[in-house]
């Protein structure tokens, strides 16, 4: 889908950014990608570590739709991954969190729509099902703005989708880097030790967006099937037998995620190894008779919920080793 194609990655120098461009790079020969983000440092060590020419570097921040919409020129695909991520942070400076995330897409949608793009598929998150903290809130909301965004372009228009997955191993942020630097120190801080997560390589994430970009029809939300891990486990996984202390939970975070909520059970249909929500507000013929790479999929129970406290697949111990053995930790 993506051979000759001109590509642009909002936040295309975060974890997701590098990962995805290393993967299109592999599997595609794409035409040109263009690496739409704030942060010139970034893109300098990016530019030097693919040292690609099809690789175009455009800074410029999703709040600026003007900006937005001079970089979307001639473009084919967007992958929406700009985001304000961190929990805390967020709390402390809500309207931050909002300006970036929800005014940030509706920018990304209007530039999308002139620009006549292709096809936008948003990178969301399991902390938009059910929110408790800002963050997921406001990535609840980009959710609801990018499937209303295919009534706006119209039935022959631009495409819009959403991808949710969960916790990415050694992602920027992520838990893993942090328990490695407190082992140094001798014990290891957990906010609660009856947490769950579920958790992937981040090479598995990036492979089902773009699974996810060939078969969408527009305004699904997709959520891919995966393991959920004990914090506990991680810890032992990360630094055996080390000293644990239990800090309590912190500003808007959960004991356990969710990734299809029990209300969207109602329009959810489950496939070999994904999840596909349907929109609750109908938009096209047949939207809920869709196959997806030629599967019909089944309609889940009501009341159905995928959580990562309810999960069937689990990572123990030595998997969750093995995970981190398969995959970059980012230590920054």
């Amino acid at each position: 889908m993506l051979n000759d194609s001109s590509i642009l990655i909002t936040g295309g120098t975060g974890s997701f950014g590098n990962s995805f461009v290393r993967f299109i790079l592999k599997k595609y020969s794409p035409k040109r990608i263009v690496i739409y983000s704030r942060d010139e440092y970034k893109q300098f060590v990016m530019q030097n570590t693919f040292q690609d020419e099809r690789l175009r570097f455009f800074i410029g921040d999703v709040r600026d739709e003007s900006r937005l919409e001079f970089a979307m020129r001639d473009i084919d695909t967007v992958f929406h991954a700009a985001a304000m991520k961190q929990v805390v942070a967020s709390e402390y400076n809500p309207i931050e969190c909002v300006n970036t995330n929800v005014l940030g897409s509706e920018n990304l949608i209007r530039a999308s729509i002139r620009a006549k793009v292709k096809k936008v598929v948003a990178v969301s998150t399991d902390k938009a099902v059910k929110p408790i903290n800002l963050y997921g809130s406001t990535k609840a909301c980009m959710e609801r703005l990018m499937i209303a965004a295919n009534h706006l372009a119209g039935s022959d228009g631009t495409r819009f989708s959403v991808v949710r997955y969960g916790n990415v191993v050694g992602s920027r942020g992520s838990v893993v880097p942090v328990f490695r630097q407190q082992a140094a120190s001798g014990s290891l801080t957990i906010t609660d030790e009856r947490m769950t997560r579920f958790w992937l390589r981040i090479e598995d994430g990036v492979s089902f967006v773009d699974q996810c970009a060939s078969m969408m029809y527009g305004g699904e939300i997709f959520v891919k099937r995966i393991p959920s891990m004990r914090i506990n486990d991680l810890a032992e996984a990360v630094a055996p037998g080390c000293k644990i202390n239990v800090v309590g939970i912190r500003p808007g975070e959960k004991l356990h995620e969710a990734m299809v909520s029990e209300e969207e059970s109602l329009n959810a249909f489950r496939f070999n190894d994904f999840f596909v929500i349907q929109p609750s507000i109908k938009m096209w013929e047949g939207q809920s008779e869709r196959t997806y790479e030629g599967q019909s999929g089944e309609l889940v129970p009501f009341g159905f919920s995928y959580s990562s406290d309810n999960n069937t697949e689990w990572l123990d111990v030595p998997a969750l080793r093995q995970l981190m053995d398969e995959t970059e930790i980012v230590s920054h």
